[in-house]
């Protein structure tokens, strides 16, 4: 009999893409404060007018937003978060084109 002993990645590496959609007039204040604190965390954030990246350990990554995710939806009667997944670390992309 042949006994199989499965490893999962204590490390697994995430780049996670997020846009914040509030459904509100003064949406910009919401946005803004959300990014400062993803910038305010330990994590790697990249920003661009379209959306926010955070890059960082799966388990870790993911603790921190849905604390975040919860803290904003609490703040806000109707918003919308778009989340993107990678398995991987892409902090550091540059096309070569």
């Amino acid at each position: 009999m042949l006994t199989f002993t499965l490893l999962f990645e204590n490390n697994m590496k995430v780049s996670i893409e997020i846009t914040l959609l509030p459904l509100d007039q003064d949406f910009e204040s919401h946005i803004i404060t959300f990014i400062k604190r993803l910038r305010a965390s330990k994590f790697t954030v990249l920003e661009n007018p379209m959306s926010t990246q955070i890059y960082g350990e799966y388990n870790e990554v993911m603790s921190f937003l849905t604390k975040e995710i919860e803290s904003t939806f609490e703040a806000q009667e109707n918003v919308v978060l778009n989340l993107k997944l990678v398995k991987s670390d892409r902090s550091h992309y540059e096309p070569h084109f």
